[in-house]
């Protein structure tokens, strides 16, 4: 996941030529010289220009905007120096590493802060400016690349941002297939993605879509398929049963609504009898259970010819006549 991060999202030649395959993670938690407890998300290790040197990657998660971002990446980077010192972790010559640090941001907002803290300091005159600090960090935002942009990309980072934005249902389910393509061989992965998916889907529905716990990819798609065949046809119900109470309501009023037109009409012809039956009441009396029968079967054309005859008609029998 780093690698693909790197490589599918850091245009640098020099980043690219190193050898992943030496990527080790580094304990992110220090404790401060006033042993106050502060930690970063995840802190990586590549070996780069031989044995000596090691480029060290401050990947900090982030669903919504902080504005003090930039104070908050210069205190890490100044924690993970104090913990290579204190631990001996340093380059020849009392040199230290580099570092850089990054922030991977998947929130809905536009990323708003500054990613350098030169930025959120005045200039100053004369010789103060020339010690302001700077130190600027690396912005990764999610909302910066289109479905366009990511779907040709085999890159685990890539889904990852494709699986938070989905275009649709259809799409979620073709793309765990592709996940699932990509990671054929790696079982622990696979697994791993499976419970991280469902997680995200449950967050962004707000625990209103029931998911059982999954292990495989697979499954966790099958469980989606029936759960999304289930969601529409409660929906298309709900539509109906809508429509319908809407119909009762109006009567005859018309102004159906795209999804719900099914139920509609039958609200609407419901509706129609029950008027009808209301007037023929109050013209010709209690109704027979033949007659209310007929109503109850009659179409909407029948409705509206026998409700137009209702006021001159003389009987019954007239209102009903072929």
């Amino acid at each position: 996941m780093v690698r693909d991060l790197v490589l599918g999202f850091i245009p640098d030649e020099w980043l690219h030529s190193l050898d992943y395959t030496t990527l080790e993670k580094v304990p992110g938690s220090y404790v401060t010289d006033d042993l106050r407890h502060r930690a970063d998300d995840v802190i990586w290790r590549v070996r780069a220009d031989g044995e000596w040197m090691y480029l060290y990657l401050l990947i900090e998660f982030q669903s919504t905007v902080d504005p003090w971002m930039a104070v908050r990446i210069m205190t890490y980077v100044g924690l993970l120096y104090q913990d290579l010192i204190r631990r001996g972790d340093v380059l020849k010559d009392r040199k230290l590493p580099p570092v850089l640090p990054i922030v991977l941001y998947n929130g809905d907002a536009k990323w708003t802060a500054a990613t350098d803290i030169a930025a959120l300091i005045p200039k100053a005159p004369g010789l103060v400016a020339k010690y302001l600090p700077k130190l600027e960090y690396l912005l990764i935002d999610e909302n910066q690349y289109t479905e366009s942009d990511l779907v040709d990309l085999k890159n685990l980072v890539a889904a990852v941002i494709r699986f938070e934005h989905p275009e649709n249902e259809d799409a979620l389910l073709r793309l765990i297939d592709v996940l699932n393509d990509w990671l054929e061989g790696n079982p622990e992965l696979k697994r791993i993605f499976a419970i991280w998916i469902r997680a995200v889907l449950l967050r962004q529905s707000k625990r209103s879509l029931v998911l059982p716990k999954v292990q495989d990819l697979k499954e966790l798609k099958m469980t989606l398929a029936e759960r999304f065949d289930t969601w529409a046809q409660q929906h298309e119900q709900k539509g109906e049963r809508k429509g319908l109470e809407k119909g009762l309501e109006k009567g005859i009023e018309r102004g159906i609504e795209t999804g719900m037109q099914k139920g509609m009409q039958k609200g609407m012809q419901k509706g129609e009898a029950l008027l009808l039956q209301r007037l023929l009441v109050r013209r010709f009396g209690a109704l027979s259970s033949e007659i209310i029968a007929q109503i109850a079967a009659a179409t909407s054309v029948q409705l509206e010819r026998w409700g137009d005859r209702v006021l001159d008609a003389a009987s019954l029998e007239e209102v009903f006549r072929p």
